[in-house]
């Protein structure tokens, strides 16, 4: 068994569910107060925009219920920290399946009100252990929904970034879920001692081979805020610039990780 699997980290279903209710709902409401000149403005995803990004928002959280409508898988193969490496296989499904819904669907607001409702009716049918078959293997549902958490982060971060002026609000739980996950995938994809990842107040993660330390500050150390993390982990941020610019520190001669990002696209 792995180091990351022996170390798994739980999550508290009713926080993750409440979470993933709570970041919807500030979605539902930014949304609401968007207009068409808003709606058409570019993102930094590609040729989407703002009207492509909510409704791939949407289409994000369905994933749950598209996966609870195929049998369930015998049992869980893949832990949720590997889920991230898995988000770029089917990105031209996504593209495709982002602007049918696009077309389908023009009223956003009703649309995410329809997914609000579609989650709420399906968390309250199926048991949390209920597995999934999802793109990264078959998962348990509330760890799926973990995931689900960082997507809503995630493309949150993208509408803000999108829209001027606009401050979508983070759930904090949400926030601490995305930052966890993103974290523990590191670690995975590069197991080790020699570096610690600090990512306050939310996530610490020791990676990279390279000597262990035992006691005391760790040989190399890189500290950030959580938004930043989950820019860089997410390949919105490159990690010299964020260096440079002062919003990461980096210290000891394994600190540079910018070789072991994105972990995600």
């Amino acid at each position: 068994m792995s180091p990351a699997k022996r170390r798994a980290r739980a999550y508290d279903p009713a926080r993750t569910r409440a979470a993933v209710l709570a970041q919807l709902g500030n979605v539902r409401e930014a949304v609401r107060g968007l207009g068409p000149e808003q709606l058409a403005l570019p993102t930094r995803l590609g040729s989407w925009t703002v009207r492509e990004l909510v409704a791939h928002i949407g289409m994000a959280v369905t994933a749950v219920h598209r996966a609870a409508e195929l049998p369930a898988p015998p049992k869980q193969d893949v832990p949720v920290a590997e889920w991230p490496f898995a988000t770029a296989v089917n990105s031209a499904a996504i593209d495709e399946f982002t602007r049918g819904l696009v077309t389908e669907r023009p009223d956003l607001d009703a649309y995410l009100a329809e997914v609000d409702a579609g989650l709420r009716t399906l968390l309250d049918a199926h048991p949390g252990g209920r597995l999934l078959r999802t793109n990264a293997g078959a998962l348990p549902m509330d760890d799926y929904l973990v995931t689900r958490a960082v997507e809503l982060v995630v493309h949150t971060d993208d509408l803000n970034a999108a829209v001027p002026g606009l401050e979508t609000p983070f759930d904090r739980q949400a926030l601490a879920a995305a930052t966890r996950l993103l974290a523990d995938a590191l670690a995975v994809k590069a197991p080790g001692a020699s570096t610690e990842v600090r990512v306050p107040p939310y996530a610490v993660v020791q990676c990279v081979e390279g000597p262990r330390h035992t006691r005391g500050t760790p040989p190399s150390v890189v500290e950030t805020d959580p938004l930043t993390w989950i820019r860089l982990a997410t390949g919105r941020l490159d990690f010299a610039d964020a260096v440079a610019g002062a919003l990461v520190s980096a210290s000891g001669e394994r600190a540079g990780i910018g070789e072991l990002l994105p972990l995600m696209a």
